[in-house]
């Protein structure tokens, strides 16, 4: 039997859709049999899956299970966790070879999706495209005995391992520790609650409560107005730093004491920082949207700084091939390889920058206060037809070759002047075009907006209405 997607699901990087809309328990139940196929193919016996706090997630497990087992696949259901337990799951667990997280992220609740582990690599692109192809030709494998399905708390085992990334730092300064965290009433709550409960220090927590109706505020720590609860608790506590996660916790945010953001790439100049004092000259990855002073600070500091494209799943992919010990994004998504398992743990992270500032011997505040001023849009996000937005970024490649522009073409166009650099690419997830600049002064940064709105109005296009996420 053939069975057809709806076409906007199978996305590049995960399968999402809208509850009732384009996602069912029966598109469940295909990606189950498709990825289940797949897996029995390469000889794969065993899959864990979990679950992030949307109210559709329950349904939809159901939906996946029926879908592996048929393949005869042994499926382990961790339950609702974070994404990054069940990734943890997967790279711990004896004969377990793939591994679902059904989750919605960082998207409006009445949205769900599915983000893939296969045989210890990320899987996306091709591979999501082949489940669709699958599915239409009926493609699937049936067992002659169907697998089974066992629930596994995985959760203590979890929190445990995160807790080693604070081993052999000095006890009276972990004590010292006041920190604020916002688990977003997200699926980071209870792991968040149990992690703070054996950690040493003074932790206050906020809307740790899982609820996929997000009644505080959205679940995206790179939306500044969303930390604004975070700020609140950290001045009104005196705090010394703040965390918040993003709804399936794959992605940090940070403020300091000061209640100034630490965007994704100055976490990274943190990480860096402590990293290259143990693992000196190591390649440290960061997508394209990351601040010059990012790369020039891993120079610095002994390390290779790497740009490479935007998107977990393409910069993980990157770190296996060049065996970097870390690598992170503009949007809060870090994956630390070193003591470590590669994939991006939000909550992980939280320790790793607790570690940091106690070994570079400076508060998270002194830290964010001696990073360069630097002047930076936010990502701005708008709207081009699906049609035109490859084919854009193509034309201002093509005109820019033409002039002696300093460009990086990897993933759009990245063009570095004397008054800092622009960033133009296409996103892989919906039909808009991205657009960054940066600078150390106001007028710089105006003058590269400027070469960004000429470079659109040559292709016919404008920084029109800004697209959400």
């Amino acid at each position: 039997m053939s069975y057809t997607f709806d076409p906007t699901v199978l996305r590049e990087y995960d399968i999402r859709g809208i509850i009732g809309e384009t996602l069912s328990i029966n598109d469940a139940h295909a990606i189950g049999r498709g990825f289940g196929t797949l897996l029995a193919r390469e000889g794969g016996k065993k899959v864990a899956i979990g679950y992030d706090g949307r109210v559709s997630s329950p349904m939809l497990e159901k939906g996946l299970i029926d879908g592996l087992t048929a393949c005869g696949l042994d499926v382990v259901s961790i339950g609702m966790g974070p994404t990054p337990m069940l990734y943890y799951a997967e790279a711990s667990m004896e004969d377990v070879q793939g591994g679902i997280q059904i989750t919605g992220s960082h998207n409006p609740a009445n949205y769900n999706g599915f983000k893939m582990v296969f045989m210890g690599r990320p899987f996306f692109g091709a591979d999501i495209q082949k489940i669709g192809a699958m599915a239409a030709e009926g493609d699937w494998d049936e067992a002659a005995t169907p697998g089974t399905s066992t629930q596994v708390d995985i959760l203590n085992e979890y929190v445990t391992r995160m807790l080693k990334g604070l081993d052999g730092l000095p006890a009276d300064k972990l004590d010292g520790l006041r920190i604020g965290w916002d688990a977003g009433n997200g699926a980071a709550g209870p792991a968040l609650e149990l992690l703070t409960s054996r950690m040493p220090g003074e932790h206050h927590l906020l809307f740790t409560e899982v609820d996929g109706n997000f009644p505080n505020h959205h679940p995206d720590p790179t939306e500044e107005k969303n930390l604004a609860d975070l700020k609140a608790l950290v001045a009104e506590k005196n705090l010394d730093f703040g965390i918040a996660f993003d709804g399936d916790a794959d992605r940090i945010g940070a403020i300091d004491g000061e209640g100034r953001v630490i965007w994704g790439d100055q976490l990274l100049s943190i990480y860096a920082e402590d990293l290259l004092k143990v693992v000196p000259g190591a390649t440290i990855i960061a997508d394209v949207k990351a601040s010059r002073a990012l790369f020039d600070s891993v120079k610095q500091h002994g390390g290779e700084p790497l740009m490479w494209k935007t998107g977990h799943s393409l910069i993980k992919s990157k770190m296996k091939e060049t065996g970097s010990p870390l690598a992170g994004e503009m949007s809060g998504h870090v994956f630390f390889k070193h003591e470590y398992y590669g994939f991006d743990d939000a909550l992980y992270a939280a320790i790793r920058l607790i570690a940091a500032s106690i070994r570079l011997g400076k508060s998270v505040t002194q830290l964010r206060g001696e990073m360069p001023q630097m002047l930076n849009t936010p990502e701005m996000r708008f709207q081009v037809d699906e049609s035109r937005k490859f084919a854009a970024i193509e034309e201002v490649k093509e005109r820019l070759a033409k002039t002696d522009a300093d460009v990086i073409g990897i993933d759009g166009v990245r063009v570095n002047t004397p008054d800092g650099w622009w960033l133009l690419r296409a996103s892989n997830t919906q039909d808009v075009l991205v657009a960054r600049a940066e600078s150390e002064t106001q007028d710089g940064l105006n003058r590269l907006m400027a070469q960004i709105d000429e470079q659109l109005k040559l292709s016919g296009l404008e920084r029109g209405p800004q697209a959400g996420h």
